[in-house]
């Protein structure tokens, strides 16, 4: 059986499984953890440990119909000011709740858009995050970027707060392409935004692309590809286009029968996979590119890479502060997810509370699976007597699961007494096996598909 066909059977191009940027993902969080938890949790966190501190900006001026993220259209700064003040609000009963002396070893804001913000807002922001929990010496500060909206005087309030590291969103380059997805953004403008970047000192750039995009092949991604490596980033991901228009009404814009098919999508995958390494950069799990010197590619080597709501990460602070709406904090004890809606989200900030309106708390079962599936994500490979020393003996649990794997996949996987590993020819199927170690099955959740 040629392998298309193998990977067929297995259910490639037909399962809907989660990218797994969290265990238990997001359809399994509950109302009945919320507020008070988040409370509980940071209230609780070891001031010797530096957080990692994640800022949504919802706001964009255009809405691209390919996003799925919690974003709202606004062509006026005045929501977005007004959020800001939230923001700020939301910091001030953080500081009240979190142990005097923390620090802030990560921080990261994404939307939406953030650069949708004016350098006043800019400093604003970053400098009342500051005020409440202060950065580490080597603390890192990265962006999205969305080139069509910065500037010089943008980027240089940014630098200025001590962003070291930009995300530049780009999907594809392509016209038709980026007329079908409602995103228009030439290379020049993308180019200009690279430059000016690195004119400000900001030096560690990361390129994000779409595969399985409409009107997409493999003439044109290959082109667009072409025109990234031009721009010399430190990193590359890639995301398989997920078209989920009953969560994203947006996505209703896109045409779905101009969308690549099953076998299509594999193969834009592959060929990016193969330009991208032959262009010298090491793969990082299974979207994800960096350079052989770069942080992200050292933390795969050395077996620290891990995986977050952002992707992969080398980021080792154990906690994941989210702040404003939506945004999801893992803490020790679990998970906790902000309000989604921006509207509930600044209700419970202005009445007092946190903002925390459902989440999970994790049971050692779920640690186990977590680490499993992050091991399997990150790794290709199940490591027995680490998960061992974590855990103890879970033989009881895992073995028939590894058996069921071992068995189902055979031709992908390799057995041993102390490992489940997975081929290179099966790192396709990554997400499909890392989904026999879920134990949550939540009614009615509905995933992107495996390819």
């Amino acid at each position: 059986m040629k392998q298309i066909d193998r990977l067929r059977s297995l259910g490639l191009f037909d399962a809907r499984v989660p990218r797994y940027t969290s265990y238990p993902t997001a359809p399994v969080f509950s109302p009945e953890v919320g507020a008070a938890e988040q409370a509980r949790a940071l209230t609780a966190l070891d001031p010797e440990e530096p957080v990692s501190i994640y800022m949504h900006i919802p706001f964009c001026e255009r809405l691209c119909w390919f996003c799925a993220c919690r974003t709202q259209g606004t062509k006026t700064l005045s929501p977005v000011e007004s959020y800001i003040g939230t923001l700020e609000q939301e910091l001030a009963l953080l500081k009240d709740t979190l142990p005097e002396g923390l620090r802030m070893g990560r921080m990261h804001w994404g939307g939406g858009t953030p650069t949708i913000l004016p350098p006043h807002l800019i400093h604003r922001l970053a400098r009342a995050v500051r005020t409440v929990i202060p950065p580490t010496e080597d603390h890192e500060f990265s962006v999205e970027i969305d080139p069509t909206m910065v500037d010089r005087a943008k980027i240089a309030a940014l630098a200025e707060e001590g962003m070291n590291r930009a995300s530049i969103g780009i999907q594809d380059f392509d016209p038709k392409v980026q007329e079908a997805i409602g995103r228009i953004q030439p290379f020049d403008v993308t180019k200009a935004c690279v430059d000016d970047l690195r004119a400000a000192g900001i030096h560690s750039l990361n390129a994000d692309l779409v595969y399985g995009l409409p009107h997409q092949d493999l003439a044109r991604l290959n082109d667009t590809i072409t025109k990234v490596l031009e721009l010399a980033p430190d990193r590359l991901a890639i995301f398989g286009y997920a078209h989920v228009p009953w969560v994203s009404k947006r996505q209703q814009l896109i045409d779905g029968d101009a969308l690549p098919k099953e076998v299509e999508r594999y193969d834009l995958a592959s060929l990016a996979a193969q330009r991208f390494m032959d262009a010298g950069f090491d793969a990082i799990g299974i979207d994800h590119f960096a350079r052989p010197g770069d942080t992200l590619a050292e933390a795969a080597r050395s077996g620290h890479l891990r995986r977050n709501f952002q992707g992969y990460t080398d980021d080792i602070c154990p906690t994941l502060i989210g702040l404003g709406a939506s945004s999801i904090s893992r803490l020790p004890t679990g998970y906790v997810q902000n309000a989604p809606a921006t509207g509930a989200y600044v209700q419970r900030i202005e009445s007092g509370t946190l903002a925390g309106s459902r989440g999970h708390v994790m049971t050692e079962d779920d640690l186990l699976r977590a680490r499993v599936i992050e091991m399997l994500m990150c790794d290709f490979r199940l490591d027995r007597p680490a998960l061992r020393q974590m855990f103890g003996d879970a033989s009881r649990i895992l073995d028939p699961l590894i058996a069921q794997v071992a068995t189902r996949f055979r031709d992908y996987v390799d057995l041993a007494e102390d490992h489940l590993a997975i081929s290179p020819k099966g790192r396709p199927l990554t997400r499909i096996i890392a989904s026999r170690f879920d134990a949550h099955a939540p009614d009615g959740a509905r995933y992107s598909q495996a390819s």
